[in-house]
């Protein structure tokens, strides 16, 4: 999932109309952060089952299952783990500060 460069000038220029008024009809589509928070979550149960599938595969037939491969991915399980950890304690740190400040 790379990130592809964004060139500010076509994007500014596509959102201004000819009065140059800010044309919200041409806005790009963008999710809510609750849409990429689940989306992001979903992305994150399927690494979590990855392992799981091969490890059951593994079982079933061996010489169709590299080790590695299931190494590798119980690896990112647990890196994909970490991160979301990471990011709910800092949704709930912010969110904490949001309200305190109030």
């Amino acid at each position: 999932m790379g990130i592809s460069p964004v060139n500010v000038d076509n994007f500014r220029s596509s959102m201004v109309s000819s009065s140059g008024m800010i044309d919200n009809a041409s806005r790009p589509e963008t999710a809510s952060f609750e849409q990429t928070l689940l989306k992001a979550f979903d992305k994150m149960n399927e690494k979590q089952q990855a392992p799981d599938e091969l490890a059951q595969q593994m079982l079933i037939d061996p010489e169709s299952v590299d080790v590695h491969d299931v190494t590798v991915a119980m690896a990112e399980a647990n890196l994909s783990l970490k991160i979301a950890q990471s990011v709910i304690d800092r949704v709930i740190k912010g969110w904490n500060e949001i309200t305190t400040t109030r």
